[in-house]
């Protein structure tokens, strides 16, 4: 392994000038900079973290929190993830991931310990327990010292209050919206909406609590019925859940899917029962865009822009490291692309 002793020797300065060349800590000429930086290229020198660390009080590291829930759909999850990732390498920092469940405490070890310069949470609750570490002192505890102070976060998700918090998300609300309107000017007014599994609506997960509110109250404005059912996915409970849904309203024509593992049964089971996509029942999906035109049928959706949140949360958290950053919340808006699940709703039998 080459050492810095090595590259300051090839570059014929002294050890300390390779040190400041690296830190930044000094102003060095030009053409010595570039000398170093020569020697460093050609002899293939890579700082050693720890000794870096140490010396800047930095680890170049951006802590990456993301639950991987059996009720999560993990390629989406995944492919954010690796957005960070991509992103924060160009920027200089690696990523530390953190898979596992432990919500507050995780972010306790990583602030107490500064393993990471920074942190992005994903899978945000409304309530979420792990926020005011974040933010500092709860308000009925002002007077405790504020433990996000030293350490910038961006959370990719929106929680019910966003006061102190930097956040990257899709326009859920508006997603919600957006789907009602359509199957709206199709001239459907019955509409049944197929959700995640129960357990996201219990531990109030923002994204799925912001698309039903969203398109509820949009709804109510165009005169349209919603009828709201979670589902696990899966054939067998797809199937329940449709039965179910028919039985408690025949007159549903429009469907509003958010749960990627519910839309290929649900589109097989309405093959089996004679009705056909998009002359009997219309269906509308949120999901990646591989998703929809992978379907037996393709699918009108509204994409989960999983790429653009992770750049977008990186490029946030790098500008809260640089000074350049505040907080605020960033929402991208939704798009609705027309495909074959949808049409015109059918005429009275």
């Amino acid at each position: 392994m080459v050492t810095l002793a090595e590259v300051a020797q090839h570059a014929g300065v002294s050890a300390s000038t390779v040190s400041y060349v690296l830190s930044g800590k000094r102003s060095i000429s030009g053409a010595t900079r570039l000398r170093v930086e020569e020697s460093i290229r050609e002899l293939g020198y890579h700082p050693n973290a720890g000794a870096r660390a140490l010396a800047s009080s930095k680890s170049n590291i951006i802590a990456l929190m993301v639950p991987l829930r059996t009720d999560m759909y993990v390629p989406v999850m995944m492919e954010i993830a690796i957005a960070v990732a991509t992103t924060a390498r160009l920027h200089g920092y690696d990523v530390l991931l953190l898979t596992g469940e432990e919500g507050a405490d995780a972010v306790r070890r990583v602030t107490g310990s500064g393993l990471a310069d920074a942190m992005i949470l994903m899978d945000v609750e409304l309530a979420d327990e792990r926020l005011p570490l974040l933010r500092g002192a709860s308000a009925r505890d002002s007077a405790r010292p504020r433990a996000g102070d030293d350490q910038p976060s961006v959370l990719i998700g929106l929680p019910a209050d966003t006061t102190g918090l930097t956040c990257v998300d899709l326009d859920f609300g508006a997603t919600g919206a957006l789907c009602a309107e359509h199957l709206a000017k199709l001239g459907h007014r019955d509409i049944a909406v197929i959700g995640e599994a129960p357990a996201v609506y219990e531990r109030h997960t923002g994204f799925a609590e912001r698309t039903l509110d969203g398109l509820r109250s949009r709804a109510r404005e165009l005169g349209l019925r919603v009828l709201h059912r979670p589902c696990e996915g899966g054939y067998d409970a797809m199937a329940v859940t449709l039965a179910r849904i028919f039985e408690e309203r025949a007159s549903v024509t429009g469907f509003v899917v958010q749960n990627e593992s519910a839309v290929e049964p649900l589109l097989a089971l309405l093959r089996q029962q004679g009705r056909a996509v998009p002359e009997d029942v219309s269906v509308v999906a949120v999901c990646p865009d591989q998703v929809a035109t992978q379907a037996s049928v393709r699918l009108t959706s509204v994409a989960i822009p999983a790429q653009e949140m992770g750049r977008r949360a990186v490029e946030q958290l790098v500008a809260k490291l640089d000074g350049r950053g505040r907080d605020e919340v960033v929402l991208i808006a939704p798009e609705l692309t027309v495909r074959a699940s949808t049409g015109p709703a059918p005429g009275p039998s």
